[in-house]
């Protein structure tokens, strides 16, 4: 019978031995597992500059207040194509130096949005650089801080070729005169976050989300199948740029409310700069194109929505439109 309360030996040698068990099986076993994981085909390395910028997302704690890590449930295939795999993660797992090594890039909370498709969702260099300098120029209700040391204010008599200037609104600034410069670790934050979208899957491999309980709504009760809901797909992927009420940012996005383009009785031009996206105006930022990530529906959804809001009143397209669009699309490639 195990006497501790008689032989000290015995209650440090059974203390040690549970020691070094639970060391061996919740930190050596996984972390040889590990060892074996092996990147998606698809998976790109890291070019120096997203490196970099990986580093300064640690620096800066970003993790602390978004995740990486898409569940796999089905509330989350917002956030991504697919729930995350262990594969995601091989590349972000850079030592920073000699004697550092990457934290744990998953984070336990969503003050903010997650991030793991963020580079496919949200791709335009601008908007990131101007989301970092002050994040209410982009999202009103933002509570992210905002990170001035990443950026440098000059007069504009003083800029040089080489700087890149970031469009803020000129209600941001002090003085008509002033300009706001990215530095060199802006720049790099923004390439490591474009560099943020999931890998293909290899063909005949899928990890698919559990579904809801709910029950099916693509159909009404006369069987005429129903879009998604439009206004939602738009704060989710368009509002950040164009905002909540189709306004746009001066300098930056265009507006939605009034435009020509949406207000076509041909919405040909408006379905396909969404699919291909659009780098036609230098006083814009550009925007990437949604082919790869929203469907037929989806995109006819969305078009429908800004058809039909702030004071904006075109027919509706169907998704047999949307089709013909696409298919035209893909030909020219």
């Amino acid at each position: 019978m195990l006497d501790f309360h008689k032989n000290h030996k015995l209650l440090v040698g059974t203390a040690l031995f549970g020691f070094l068990m639970l060391s061996t099986f919740v930190a050596l076993v996984p972390a040889f597992q590990i060892q074996q994981t092996q990147p998606l085909p698809s998976m790109e390395t890291f070019s120096e500059e997203e490196l970099k910028g990986l580093h300064i997302y640690v620096q800066e704690n970003c993790m602390s207040c978004h995740t990486q890590q898409v569940r796999n449930i089905e509330m989350d295939n917002t956030w991504g194509k697919r729930p995350s795999i262990p594969s995601d993660y091989y590349y972000s797992k850079q030592r920073q130096d000699l004697w550092r090594q990457s934290p744990s890039l998953l984070g336990s909370e969503r003050t903010g949005p997650d991030l793991t498709d963020v580079g496919q969702r949200q791709s335009g260099m601008e908007w990131h650089l101007l989301h970092l300098f002050n994040p209410r120029i982009v999202v009103k209700e933002s509570i992210m801080p905002s990170y001035p040391w990443l950026f440098d204010i000059k007069e504009e008599s003083k800029l040089r070729d080489t700087d890149h200037l970031v469009p803020v609104p000129q209600e941001f600034l002090n003085s008509s005169t002033e300009k706001v410069v990215a530095s060199q670790k802006a720049l790099n934050l923004v390439a490591y976050l474009q560099s943020l979208k999931q890998a293909e899957m290899p063909q005949n491999t899928s990890v698919s989300f559990i579904p809801s309980s709910k029950e099916d709504e693509s159909f009404d009760d006369s069987g005429e199948e129903l879009l998604p809901d439009g206004e939602n797909l738009y704060m989710n992927n368009c509002a950040a740029c164009h905002q909540a009420d189709g306004s746009g940012l001066s300098g930056a996005f265009p507006p939605l409310a009034g435009s020509t383009i949406v207000n076509d009785e041909n919405p040909e031009t408006l379905i396909r700069i969404i699919m291909e996206g659009y780098d036609a105006r230098p006083e814009f930022g550009v925007m990437a194109g949604f082919q790869e990530t929203l469907s037929d529906e989806e995109v006819a959804a969305i078009v429908n929505h800004e058809r039909s809001s702030w004071g904006n009143a075109a027919d509706a397209v169907t998704i047999d439109e949307v089709k013909e669009i696409r298919s035209f699309v893909n030909s020219l490639k």
